[in-house]
């Protein structure tokens, strides 16, 4: 009688803010990666035939311990919080709580119930390293900060298995509330006549590192398999893109003319463009172009609200 091959076990990967722009691509790119998929949401079912979807407020204590109790997972990618500086300014004590008390309820049921996981944190370039000297800008920044500093001491104190990523501005075609997504959507609308072909910009000098989320979940691959435990990764794209050279981008594809009005025309001087070099050093680097970015998000609001 002839005996079958072993099973390979897939190794478990648990996603929180698994419904957001970034959790998409994850979940996507994972689910094709020898990931078995655990998508966490609040309450939002995620349509996959291969993605469980587990749901839990993770500013619940207890229902964060019964998730990692139930769950078990061999890596974990925390991509759930408020991520809007805006909106940070109207609820600072739900900013916190999203991303800083979640933070801590993750790490800590993790280390008390399955230490041995893995754990990706990802903050933000916008944080800041907190001490006497810092001048801190909005409570997005000073959650994000925090985020990253229990992360951080959780390491130093229990010695756990944690890697911190640090991505800058991410653009690509989903549900996303950045300036990209913004133009796009309004460039669509004037294709459709929905609106008065006019697209208001606050200056067209403001130059911005802009990244493709699908870049940058193959840099979380890339960090939950080889990131060293405390260490902190930047991932830029290493380039910079003022407004004015994303508009052009728009103009040259779409087949409408606008009318671009801007609040403040301010030159602002090129920054020291920063590169991932501790990324680069473990194989990871930005595949997709801006033009390319921009093309596939201007057509995915064009699918999203096709002409009538």
């Amino acid at each position: 009688m002839k005996r079958g091959k072993p099973m390979i076990q897939k190794p478990k990967l648990l996603i929180t803010g698994a419904s957001g722009f970034t959790g998409e691509h994850a979940c996507n790119h994972f689910s094709k990666c020898g990931y078995e998929i655990i998508a966490v949401t609040k309450s939002k079912e995620i349509e996959s035939e291969t993605i469980k979807t587990e749901h839990c407020d993770l500013i619940d204590k207890n229902g964060v311990y019964h998730l990692i109790s139930k769950t078990n997972p061999d890596y974990l990618l925390h991509l759930a919080g408020i991520n809007h500086v805006g909106n940070s300014w109207e609820n600072p004590l739900l900013t916190l709580e999203s991303n800083l008390l979640s933070t801590l309820y993750i790490i800590e049921a993790t280390r008390k119930l399955n230490p041995s996981c893995k754990i990706l944190i990802v903050g933000s370039t916008l944080q800041n390293e907190i001490n006497q000297y810092t001048t801190l800008t909005h409570p997005y920044g000073l959650s994000k900060s925090l985020q990253v500093l229990v992360s951080r001491a959780w390491v130093n104190f229990y010695k756990m298995n944690i890697v911190i990523a640090k991505p800058t501005n991410l653009i690509g075609p989903g549900r996303s509330n950045g300036v990209n997504a913004i133009i796009a959507e309004k460039i669509v609308k004037m294709e459709n006549d929905e609106i008065e072909k006019v697209l208001t910009i606050n200056n067209l000098n403001t130059r911005i590192d802009f990244l493709d989320v699908r870049d940058v979940v193959v840099a979380y691959e890339t960090l939950l398999a080889n990131g060293v435990t405390g260490e902190e990764y930047e991932i830029f794209s290493g380039k910079e893109n003022s407004l004015g050279e994303l508009i052009n981008i728009y103009r040259s594809l779409t087949p409408i003319d606008f009318k671009v009005e801007t609040i403040s025309n301010e030159e602002e001087k090129q920054s020291n463009i920063r590169q991932p070099i501790k990324l680069h050093s473990l194989g990871w680097s930005p595949k997709y172009t801006i033009s390319t970015s921009v093309s596939d998000i201007l057509n995915y609001h064009r699918l999203k609200n096709p002409q009538k």
